[in-house]
């Protein structure tokens, strides 16, 4: 992989831990030769992942919509940074840009990204895999969730699986090199189900 999408907060969260998981995601992204591709911002989760990444000699994209860069919050140093029109394009661009996803914790806007890339997955608009970064078990309810989801048939197993976790950058990185797509989902009845 030469480039992965990390969905996070511009806020650093009630602990710090989350920070200092966010930098050691963006040391193991630089020591793996994997280029970081996110929102763009100088501040929060987002900060810290981009600033550990550049650091240690990687590679950072940013991408940013015009409405937030005018906040001034945008992160100046970056190795790119593509300025958008919308938060559509900015998902739209960071999909186009990046051969994996990784949701570290943030809040809605986090979860509004993971799960719409999630759900392409699901489609099979891409084949790309898709984790949760569980820092803190940030993510366990959420997690809880997936899995209530496919008990009440909501969700099937294939597509549960896609939805890799891992308390530790390495090991979600490692199940990212290992992924394997599940076939395309798909509504077309067999003709014996006619």
């Amino acid at each position: 992989m030469k480039k992965l999408a990390v969905f996070c907060g511009s806020s650093n969260g009630a602990s710090a831990i989350y920070i200092e998981e966010a930098k050691a995601l963006g040391k193991e992204l630089a020591k793996r030769q994997i280029g970081l591709v996110y929102g763009g911002a100088s501040v929060g989760v987002m900060g810290a992942v981009a600033d550990a990444v550049l650091e240690a000699g990687g590679h950072v994209t940013g991408v940013m919509p015009s409405f937030l860069d005018e906040r001034e919050i945008t992160h100046r140093n970056l190795s790119e940074l593509i300025i958008v029109e919308s938060m559509h394009e900015r998902k739209a661009k960071m999909a186009e840009l990046a051969e994996g996803f990784i949701a570290l914790p943030g809040g809605p806007g986090t979860l509004e990204e993971f799960f719409e890339i999630f759900t392409w997955a699901q489609l099979g608009l891409h084949k790309k895999p898709c984790g949760l970064l569980n820092v803190n078990h940030y993510y366990n309810p959420l997690i809880a969730l997936f899995n209530h989801m496919t008990d009440e048939k909501f969700l099937q197993e294939k597509y549960r699986s896609m939805a890799l976790a891992d308390t530790k950058p390495e090991g979600l990185l490692d199940q990212f090199a290992a992924y394997q797509p599940p076939e395309v989902k798909t509504y077309i009845k067999n003709e014996s189900q006619t």
